[in-house]
């Protein structure tokens, strides 16, 4: 089976093509190629194959092998593989999602006919927080999760929950680089609030228009980056009032876009994707 490796924002998946190859058994192959040290190594494994309900579509894994509904990184690393390979000519993407159609803008360098840089349309932010399954008080689709406080071990973290088509936990707090994200994300991923369990986000504000953040991935653990994750953080700091609607999240593995027009609940994520190398796997 041939496939190829490719990142953005250090967020790596392998992909393959389902126009020309057959997988079977997708949860296995994921868990299997995605180890670091007896695979090939990534966060997951992205299947690219056709759609009746878009242009294309895209299913996704993490590296535990469970499905995955949205990765925004995942997102722009495809546009960049179906122009670049050959399998479209066009610039405007339909995407066909788990978590619905996406909306692929590609910025296309004339002279090299190479994409530099990729649009998403993330979507719409829902903030009730039963978009998660939550239960008891936040069973209701008018309850928000806001700054909502949880504790470990004597230290107190308030989660904000934006789910954008995929669930995330924003936590707002200082110095994330001293983070043990090992011994945390873990706990609040399988909090009994998020019974499918959570993406987790701890961002620390540079200031209005600069934030920087670590992820903790369901299914991957820690990653470079999070496209999904970063639209959750901006959207979880504008109604905390700690973010613009536009900003720039740094993460471990490159910096990402993300503009929130609240007025029409539509959140846009762009950054560049990068191929890694191409191979051969039995």
């Amino acid at each position: 089976m041939k496939f190829e490796k490719m990142h953005a924002a250090g967020n790596d998946y392998i992909y393959v093509n389902l126009f020309e190859e057959q997988v079977e058994n997708p949860e296995e192959l994921s868990r299997r190629l995605s180890d670091r040290h007896f695979g090939v190594g990534s966060d997951g494994l992205v299947l690219i194959g056709p759609s009746t309900e878009g242009d294309f579509s895209m299913q996704m894994y993490n590296a535990d092998g469970s499905e995955g509904l949205m990765c925004g990184n995942a997102a722009r690393c495809v546009g960049k593989f179906l122009y670049e390979r050959g399998w479209t000519t066009r610039k405007e993407i339909a995407l066909h999602t788990k978590s619905g159609i996406k909306q692929l803008q590609l910025s296309v360098n004339r002279q090299t006919d190479i994409v530099e840089s990729i649009r998403v349309n993330m979507g719409s932010a829902i903030l009730s927080a039963d978009s998660a399954g939550s239960t008891g008080i936040f069973q209701s689709a008018l309850n928000k999760m806001i700054d909502y406080p949880v504790q470990f071990d004597e230290q107190k973290y308030r989660i904000t929950f934006v789910s954008m088509g995929n669930p995330h936990a924003v936590i707002f707090m200082n110095d994330i680089d001293e983070l043990e994200i090992e011994k945390i994300g873990p706990k609040i991923e399988h909090l009994d609030l998020f019974p499918e369990r959570t993406n987790v986000e701890f961002i620390e504000v540079i200031d209005s228009t600069h934030l920087k953040m670590r992820v903790w991935e369901r299914g991957s653990g820690e990653t470079m980056a999070c496209g999904s994750g970063a639209c959750a953080a901006v959207v979880a700091g504008v109604i905390t009032g700690r973010s613009k609607s536009k900003a720039l999240v740094k993460l471990k593995g490159g910096i990402l876009e993300v503009s929130w027009n609240k007025t029409a609940n539509q959140v846009y994520l762009t950054g560049d994707a990068h191929f890694v190398f191409k191979g051969e796997v039995n």
